[in-house]
């Protein structure tokens, strides 16, 4: 008597959902198979998938951006906000990403008069009085 565990095999594990030409009722293990068509996915009127069919973008890059508690509370009150009174259900990410192309394309448009600008010299006069102080 051998101490290994005996696995079951791919076939076993990735069988067909769909019925196929040759659908005998026995998988290869000789155990009864129920072959059913997976549950279709938003082709219900009305349903979320209906209402927001954007293609999803594949992003070659990636940074990682670290926020306070309250910035991310902030941002996750906004999706919530989007997706109960708006209807769009976005994630963080997306979200981050429409906000940082706003504010270029306001930057680009304004240059010394865009909102990037007036609240980056903001910041830095307030880093600034804080040297001076400290």
């Amino acid at each position: 008597m051998t101490r290994r565990v005996s696995l079951p095999g791919a076939s076993e594990l990735f069988f067909r959902t769909t019925a196929t030409s040759e659908s005998s009722g026995t998988d290869s293990s000789g155990g009864s198979a129920e072959k059913t068509a997976p549950a279709p996915r938003g082709n219900e009127e009305g349903s979320a998938t209906d209402r927001r069919a954007a293609p999803r973008k594949k992003h070659d890059s990636k940074i990682t951006v670290y926020l306070s508690s309250e910035q991310l509370l902030a941002l996750e009150q906004a999706r919530l906000a989007l997706r109960g009174s708006h209807g769009l259900a976005v994630d963080r990410g997306r979200l981050v990403r429409e906000a940082v192309a706003v504010m270029l394309e306001d930057f680009e448009a304004n240059g010394e008069d865009s909102v990037l600008v007036r609240r980056l010299r903001i910041e830095e006069d307030e880093h600034g009085a804080q040297a001076q102080l400290g």
